[in-house]
């Protein structure tokens, strides 16, 4: 499972999210102020932020747009507890 965080440098909740993900090793931080982070989005459909994703293969699983979940519900999701 690989996860993205899509975020902004003046977004006021990115931090918290990126906090969050501090711990995981497979996450993939897309910078949508810049050139490459704006294409991933525009690619997986994101418009805003923070926007994480969790993605097994080439299929988005859960997402979370514009808010961080909390760290259970991640964490669940991560360890497959909750069904799709």
């Amino acid at each position: 499972m690989k996860i993205k965080l899509f975020w902004k440098e003046n977004c006021s909740r990115c931090p918290s999210a990126k906090n969050l993900l501090q711990n995981y090793s497979n996450v993939d931080y897309c910078n949508t102020g810049e050139v490459d982070g704006l294409s991933e989005a525009a690619y997986y459909g994101v418009m805003s932020t923070p926007s994480i994703l969790l993605i097994e293969g080439e299929e988005v699983i859960r997402s979370w747009t514009g808010e961080a979940p909390t760290r259970q519900e991640l964490e669940e999701w991560i360890e497959g507890r909750v069904e799709v």
